[in-house]
């Protein structure tokens, strides 16, 4: 199987060292030391530029060290990204060229000679038609995106072929959702077990690649003990590792696509609905509005300085902006699930503060500044009164709402189904010695039986397809549903 492994890591300008320290021993350093042990694994790698100057700051140079290492030895290709984690199919053209170009310049600055990214990654794997565009024109041969870019749905794209975005000459490359979501959810614990968990995908005669994408956190820190399968993965001998560019020489040109408007967290019904940046930009979050209403009046502070007091201060202003655009205090707005109010208050602040310098600095736009000091007031009221009084609790609830209904209750067939092949499977993994496995599958039958399934934030029967259980699920479900079928028989729908 022809597998690429793309690992993103970023950390917030404003990461506090005691958190960063935690992260580096939990996830870095592992990593590191794995694939420097490991000549033969190949690793395609984002490092936003902010991370990396925080790890210089911090002391943390082996990593930096370490990273240089693997990509002299041609173990490690870099991928480009924007310097600060901008959500930038929400920015102006200029801000994306200059978060880009930003990048490029502290890294180069970095790592040296051997930081020469040839593809582009978007934070949160975001794409737009206009960023697109943008990464054509700056001459990046390919685009990394999430399958579900294809079409809006995932398992659509031909990944036997290359396809090439329309009317450019950039490439695009898809990463697979299954069995990325496999490896991050820790939904197998070993690496035989993961090839069976391919299915299709893990046999020889596969012809297609298997390009996987994830935080690069998810190791060590997010899940303790993960880096130990992703390290068997690599170790297996039906396993080819390569890097972006071998994929590009290796298949067949499949033709120009237009890319649905996307990014790695959307579903299939968030780009139905044009809600595929929801988690950012949620047209029914009134702190998601606000925030923006801030971001915008940021991106026009520049414009408040003229002659030769622009000429002076231009370049203060534009890294607080760049800075201050950190995708995350959005994300910890959207409540879907996630919510911070120290994060919302730290972005408004940080967006305020640019506007508040160019006051300070003689960018006399009193009603613009007002204008900015009264949303982030409203940032501020909003987000402790949706938590005063639980409505940000009921956003998530309603969110949430179409898990409440237990499995046996809105599919019987589905939960016999479930129930047969979890037993099933529990027994196998004992048989295997793969005990913790099996307390899963017992765990997983029992909360259907009881209906308690309704609290998992991942659902069982999409754990067991993630794990390529499907085919032997979905054939025990025909033959409940014909049986169910039988017993409704001449019954009103």
């Amino acid at each position: 199987m022809v597998w690429a492994n793309f690992l993103h890591i970023f950390q917030p300008a404003h990461q506090l060292p005691d958190i960063l320290e935690r992260i580096v021993n939990e996830s870095y350093r592992p990593l590191m030391k794995g694939f420097l042990a490991r000549p033969k694994a190949k690793l395609i790698l984002n490092i936003n530029a902010g991370l990396a100057e925080l790890l210089i700051a911090q002391g943390y140079g082996d990593i930096i060290e370490a990273v240089t290492t693997l990509a002299e030895r041609g173990q490690l290709e870099f991928l480009e990204s924007a310097a600060y984690h901008a959500f930038l199919p929400m920015l102006p053209e200029a801000e994306i060229r200059q978060q880009i170009a930003l990048n490029k310049k502290i890294n180069t600055g970095i790592f040296g000679k051997v930081y020469q990214p040839t593809g582009f990654f978007a934070p949160e794997m975001a794409y737009s038609e206009k960023v697109g565009k943008i990464a054509d024109e700056l001459g990046y041969r390919y685009y990394l995106l999430d399958e579900i870019a294809f079409n809006g749905r995932v398992e659509q794209a031909d990944l036997a072929k290359i396809f090439t975005l329309q009317g450019t000459s950039l490439k695009i490359l898809f990463r697979n959702r299954r069995i990325s979501n496999l490896i991050m959810g820790a939904v197998v614990r070993n690496g035989e077990t993961f090839i069976e968990a391919l299915g299709e995908a893990g046999k020889e005669d596969f012809k297609g690649y298997i390009l996987t994408a994830m935080d690069g956190e998810t190791f060590g820190h997010h899940r303790p003990g993960l880096d130990k399968l992703l390290f068997e993965i690599y170790e297996s001998k039906k396993i080819q590792p390569v890097l972006s560019q071998d994929l590009l020489n290796m298949y067949p040109a499949g033709g120009e696509i237009a890319p649905i408007a996307s990014t790695w967290a959307c579903s299939a019904d968030d780009i139905a609905r044009g809600a595929q940046f929801n988690l950012w930009n949620d047209p029914e979050n009134e702190i998601h509005r606000l925030q923006w209403e801030l971001a915008d009046l940021a991106l026009e502070a520049g414009s408040f300085l003229t002659g030769e007091l622009k000429r002076k201060h231009q370049e203060l202003i534009q890294d607080k902006l760049d800075r201050a655009l950190d995708s995350g205090q959005f994300w910890w707005a959207s409540a879907n699930p996630w919510w911070s109010l120290e994060e919302i208050e730290r972005g408004a602040w940080n967006l305020l503060e640019v506007v508040e310098e160019v006051d300070r600095l003689g960018g006399r736009q009193m009603e613009k500044v007002t204008r900015a000091r009264q949303v982030y007031q409203k940032i501020i009221s909003m987000a402790f009164d949706y938590q005063r009084t639980g409505r940000m609790r009921k956003i998530i609830a309603a969110q949430k709402s179409f898990l409440k209904i237990p499995v046996k209750e809105r599919d019987p067939a589905e939960y016999k189904a479930a129930v047969e092949i979890l037993r099933r499977e529990e027994k196998n993994a004992v048989q295997r010695g793969e005990y913790e496995q099996a307390i899963k599958w017992r765990d997983a039958a029992y909360k259907l039986e009881n209906g308690l399934d309704i609290y998992d934030t991942v659902s069982i029967i999409d754990q067991l397809r993630a794990q390529n259980r499907h085919q032997d699920f979905e054939q025990i479900l025909e033959k409940y549903r014909e049986e169910f079928r039988n017993l409704q028989s001449g019954q009103p729908e």
